[in-house]
């Protein structure tokens, strides 16, 4: 038998046996559960049990934990950590971005929200990221710029202004962080904004930040939670019993964030559908990861050939050159014979 030490803290959660007989005793629960491999039972079993914590980072959990809309403090405070100054949401914003056909697949969560000072965030959280997660976030910030700027000038008329633009703030966590990240293993905040190669001030309104949560947990176990960011960070990225232990025991008000997940487990239905939708939407990143990862070593191989042609077209160019030259050579010596 497992050991679910999160009872001890958790009494809501469930023993592993009651939850299995109830996918047993119920057709259609067990038609979902003999769907999946035999890791993905355990999987499951693990954390509605309180073998292992559950993932915050599951789209169904994280919009409810999250949603800015009935728990703004939880995001403003979130945000007042990143950002470094008081955030207050505003509102939350219809996500109407242009999307690149079929990209969400690899995305949990994005929501774009309108700060009390008029500036716009865009909050996304990737399984897995992107292999072109600078382009692609550059495109997206530039998004935000221009749906504030048709915002604020439908709303201001003959009385707009430049200056009425406020910064835009694109912050992408990543469960499972792109190559370039783990060249900085001891660093998991990545903050990014324009700036002169003369040292000239001008403020294009555009901020990026980037976290890799796998380096996160890495550094966790060593240097263990040490402020409220840490505490935001270990919640929202291990399922592991222990760091859910020390997390609550330091920072109790995260105890209540769990307490709604367990809730929400108990209903057996509703969590296997979120847990079975889930498992699609890791096939689908896995799949759209791969893609991408293909594409990039193609396009690097493209580059190398391309390279080896340009070589080649050099190395014809210095072997006409020197035909060349020895043709004249032949014929200046043609030349001396003749006159000799």
């Amino acid at each position: 038998m497992k050991n679910n030490n999160l009872k001890l803290y958790f009494p809501i959660i469930r023993e592993r046996e009651d939850i299995r007989k109830e996918i047993h005793d119920t057709p259609d629960l067990c038609k979902i559960f003999r769907d999946w491999n035999y890791d993905q039972q355990e999987m499951f079993l693990d954390f509605c049990s309180g073998v292992k914590g559950a993932k915050m980072l599951y789209d169904s959990f994280f919009k409810e934990i999250m949603n800015p809309e009935y728990a703004p403090e939880r995001l403003n405070e979130l945000l007042s950590l990143l950002l470094g100054e008081k955030v207050v949401i505003k509102e939350v914003l219809p996500n109407d971005s242009v999307r690149i056909a079929d990209e969400t697949s690899l995305v949990i969560l994005d929501i774009v929200v309108e700060l009390k000072d008029g500036s716009i965030a865009n909050v996304e959280v990737q399984k897995i990221g992107y292999m072109f997660h600078g382009e692609r976030a550059a495109c997206y910030s530039s998004d935000l710029l221009l749906r504030q700027y048709k915002r604020v000038r439908s709303r201001l008329g003959k009385n707009f202004s430049y200056k009425n633009i406020k910064t835009v703030y694109t912050i992408v966590l990543f469960e499972s962080s792109p190559k370039v990240f783990s060249d900085y293993p001891n660093t998991y905040i990545h903050k990014f904004r324009q700036i002169s190669d003369t040292g000239i001030e001008i403020d294009l309104l555009q901020r990026y930040i980037f976290i890799p949560l796998d380096i996160f947990i890495n550094m966790l176990h060593n240097k263990g939670i040490n402020n409220k960011l840490d505490a935001w960070l270990t919640f929202l990225s291990s399922d592991a019993p222990d760091d859910i232990v020390a997390l609550i025991n330091k920072y109790p008000d995260f105890k209540k964030m769990y307490d709604e997940v367990y809730t929400m487990c108990l209903n057996t239905e509703k969590v296997m559908n979120m847990f079975s939708k889930e498992l699609a939407e890791l096939d689908r990143n896995t799949v759209q990861y791969m893609i991408d990862e293909m594409q990039d070593e193609i396009d690097g191989m493209q580059s190398e050939i391309n390279g080896m042609k340009e070589q080649l077209n050099d190395k014809d160019s210095e072997i006409n050159k020197k035909d060349n030259e020895i043709a004249l050579l032949r014929k200046q010596l043609e030349e001396l014979k003749s006159k000799g």
